[in-house]
């Protein structure tokens, strides 16, 4: 029973990302967390989350910001390999905290320059989400506000484009968990269905995207981000006191 309702909200949560570009990986990372063991968590919720990102990114490839992607590729990579040997992890708690945070400052705030962020400067706060991604499940929020601001007029550029940064962050996470022992195999079954059922999400969700309109997507898109990060900073705090 409790795979079966995991596999049809995995519909939802992929549409509601499709349409909206916020709030299906945290949304899934939550639901995970009520029915599988802790140790499996993040490595499962990352094969999930690569298989839905990756087809939204198929879907909506027409629509990806290459000059901005391949950057972020370079930046993931290096980001991957520090969180492999990164030893001295900070607490849940204070990572939920510092992340809701940023995730309001980036969303709200007008930050000079960020729309003309370098090549460089791109690779390297993706190597800071690709790092934050090694110890927080679901960092699809902080990319959202990231690329929101490089991407500020084209709904669809957006959400295609993180879709594919996600593909590469989660495909990333899944090498490193998978050389760290995790056993995928054992889950395969559980996560190809949570993919599949993610799929048919998508291609409903990018129907949807393509009728809103970009003012409506945009306001919308803000006010789902600002109610994911105060929902991580309200975690963070509670888990402090």
């Amino acid at each position: 029973m409790s795979g079966a309702l995991l596999v049809v909200a995995s519909f939802f949560t992929s549409a509601l990302t499709a349409a909206f570009g916020v709030g299906g990986g945290v949304a899934m990372l939550a639901l995970l967390g009520l029915f599988i063991p802790v140790a499996a968590l993040i490595p499962v919720h990352g094969a999930i989350q690569l298989g839905s990102n990756t087809g939204r990114a198929w879907r909506q490839r027409a629509h990806i910001v290459h000059t901005i992607a391949l950057p972020f590729i370079a930046g993931s990579l290096l980001g991957a390999v520090a969180g492999a040997f990164f030893v001295v992890q900070l607490p849940d708690a204070v990572l939920k905290l510092a992340l809701g945070l940023f995730v309001i400052a980036v969303t709200w705030a007008k930050i000079p320059g960020m729309a003309e962020l370098s090549r460089t400067g791109l690779a390297i706060g993706s190597a800071v989400l690709a790092l934050l991604g090694m110890f927080v499940g679901a960092t699809g929020p902080l990319l959202s506000a990231f690329f929101a601001r490089l991407i500020p007029d084209d709904r669809r550029a957006l959400i295609a484009t993180h879709a594919a940064g996600m593909t590469v962050q989660h495909f990333l996470k899944i090498i490193v968990f998978a050389f760290a022992g995790f056993a995928f195999a054992q889950w395969l079954p559980f996560i190809l269905a949570m993919v599949a059922s993610g799929y048919l999400g998508t291609v409903y969700g990018t129907r949807l995207l393509e009728k809103l309109p970009e003012e409506s997507f945009r306001r919308w898109f803000r006010i789902g981000l600002t109610l994911l990060a105060l929902d991580l900073v309200r975690q963070g705090a509670a888990g402090l006191l």
